[in-house]
């Protein structure tokens, strides 16, 4: 102890420049501490922003793949309903360009949906977004001319025969007739439309759902298929 207090009273003096290295030491440390503390904040606050990009991205997603099931869901209500088909042939027929026009659209919109659960890469979806427009204008288009045609380009005598055929399918969809009627009335409907109109594949699984509800299942088999 008396050789400690003896250095001490010695070299007094080194207390000062201790003093300022513990003071350096210290307010190192300190500033070491905020340095710290500000990568951590700022961490955070990227995840924060990438996690709002994020969800972005993915409400932007979501927005253009409900644009495109709603213009689906239009030309679905054709494919299923081979009346609204009879009444706007042009919707189906392939010697139309806007027909032609809206239906490579529907295919690039449908080319182009995302698969997966994460949102895709920014250009991915613009070019996404732009086709599923595409898909709505040209589908737009086509519907207006349909509508505005609709059997004005057969003769007579073919429009005789649309309006034979929506006769026909009532009475192949009306429970009221028998099997037989129904049986007899779907195979001439489909005879009086060969050659006008080119029902998809979609529109005639439909009716003919619609009209095996009503038979027995012997029956039902006997369907013709196109």
């Amino acid at each position: 102890m008396d050789s400690i207090l003896t250095f001490v009273g010695h070299y007094w003096w080194l207390v000062f420049p201790l003093s300022a290295l513990g003071g350096s030491w210290a307010g190192a440390w300190r500033k070491a501490a905020e340095r710290r503390h500000r990568r951590r904040v700022e961490l955070y606050q990227l995840k924060n922003r990438q996690a709002e990009a994020e969800q972005s991205s993915r409400a932007e997603v979501q927005q253009v793949l409900d644009a495109h099931d709603a213009v689906n869901r239009r030309w679905l209500d054709y494919e299923l309903d081979v009346g609204k088909l009879i009444d706007f042939p042009a919707m189906t027929d392939v010697r139309e360009p806007l027909t032609v026009g809206f239906l490579r659209a529907k295919r690039d919109a449908d080319g182009l949906r995302p698969a997966g659960t994460e949102p895709p890469a920014a250009a991915r979806l613009a070019e996404y977004r732009n086709a599923v427009n595409a898909f709505e204008v040209a589908f737009d288009v086509a519907e207006r001319e349909a509508r505005r045609i609709r059997d004005s380009k057969f003769t007579g005598p073919e429009r005789d025969r649309l309006a034979t055929a929506r006769k026909l399918l009532r009475i192949a969809s009306d429970a009221g007739s028998t099997p037989a009627e129904r049986q007899t009335a779907y195979k001439r409907a489909r005879r009086e439309l060969d050659g006008l109109i080119v029902l998809p594949d979609a529109t005639t699984a439909a009716l003919e759902a619609r009209i095996a509800v009503a038979l027995d299942a012997g029956t039902s088999e006997d369907l013709p298929r196109p």
